[in-house]
């Protein structure tokens, strides 16, 4: 297992999962806004605004996983992301005066656990790589 994570490929592969899904997400977000809101219990304003940051993000993610080799501080920027990502996504969940529903609650936990691991991954991979391109 350790060699594999310590494989470019592993990272780029991760990387590709990562703007894959963000874009998936982001989409999701911006044309089913009304159901989604209703369903989940968020706000219509603020599925739009993820969802623009998600595409936006995704775009970033696909211009990194194209790179050869992937740029370290762009990287960075996915990792930390990530992992904003998820604490954001715990905040609303726990302490924000909105009042998802139970599949809203479900769905922001989700993204609490899969933005953790896939920041998690990233950083694993970036760590175990022995050649690094200028940032």
């Amino acid at each position: 297992m350790s060699k594999l994570m310590s494989s470019p490929r592993f990272l780029r592969a991760v990387v590709w999962f990562d703007a894959s899904t963000g874009g998936l997400l982001g989409a999701l977000h911006l044309l089913l806004t009304a159901p989604l809101a209703e369903w989940l219990g968020l706000p219509p304003g603020l599925l739009l605004a993820t969802g623009a940051m998600l595409l936006g993000y995704a775009a970033l993610a696909v211009a990194i996983a194209r790179s050869e080799p992937m740029p370290r501080g762009w990287l960075w920027v996915l990792i930390v992301g990530n992992f904003a990502w998820a604490l954001a996504s715990l905040a609303l969940l726990l302490g924000s005066t909105l009042t998802p529903t139970l599949l809203g609650q479900a769905y922001l936990l989700v993204h609490v656990v899969s933005a953790a691991l896939l920041a998690e991954l990233q950083w694993m991979g970036v760590r175990r790589l022995s050649v690094w391109a200028a940032a």
